[in-house]
């Protein structure tokens, strides 16, 4: 399809690359990702996440989002493990893992984790109340592909539990890390953005490469360019 498109609208510098690696004969506008316009859109309304019980005062919140095919099994239990190291070693924390409605995911992961008193497991959230948890929460530990691109957007460090991920451009950025799903690994990846201000700093701060929320202004712009020429 790529080869008979004639506008194309890439989200980042890479996606620019492989268009052309590919040998697209379009005109290529990068624009960033508008996924980065509705996060902003519905942030600046200022969303909320109660959950009965978590103080986003009081605590530092970790959310968490668990959910991959490739993390079933014993990667998703000792994901489950690392998270408690987290949780032992600052008390300062707290979890908020919204489970997938999948009982091979949620099974595991409450069995491990519903007992601790700073976790909180709950139902899948709305995009509403997921962009409130990120809002509000201190980093993110994750293996969801979408919130790559979209905590980075709201200030937030995100710690992939994955191996491999599709959006490179988020490790190359800074403001994502590969951990894979090693408990002990993920534990000392976590401690070191918990205790150590500038590192965390640097990924909070880094520039997100999916975009600063005017995509869709260049997706118009570019469109009546093109059909006023």
């Amino acid at each position: 399809m790529s080869q008979i498109t004639t506008l194309h609208f890439p989200p980042t510098d890479k996606s620019v690359a492989n268009l052309a690696a590919s040998g697209v004969t379009g005109t290529v506008v990068k624009t960033g990702n508008t996924v980065i316009d509705a996060l902003q859109t519905v942030a600046s309304k200022a969303p909320v996440c109660d959950v009965p019980g978590l103080d986003w005062d009081q605590s530092r919140v970790i959310l968490s989002t668990v959910h991959r095919r490739e993390n079933w099994g014993e990667p998703l239990q000792n994901i489950a493990k690392g998270f408690l190291q987290i949780l032992e070693k600052f008390e300062d924390t707290a979890l908020l893992l919204p489970l997938h409605r999948n009982p091979t995911v949620r099974d595991p992961l409450k069995a491990a984790l519903e007992a601790h008193p700073r976790t909180f497991l709950v139902e899948p959230l709305d995009y509403g109340q997921l962009v409130g948890a990120m809002r509000r929460c201190y980093l993110l530990l994750t293996d969801s592909g979408g919130l790559q691109e979209e905590a980075p957007g709201l200030g937030k460090p995100v710690l992939v539990l994955r191996e491999t991920t599709e959006r490179p451009e988020a490790a190359e950025a800074g403001t994502a890390k590969l951990v894979g799903t090693a408990a002990d690994i993920i534990a000392a990846e976590a401690s070191q953005l918990l205790s150590d201000p500038a590192a965390y700093d640097a990924m909070a701060r880094a520039i997100n490469p999916f975009g600063d929320g005017r995509a869709s202004e260049r997706i118009v712009k570019a469109v009546q360019t093109y059909f006023s020429a």
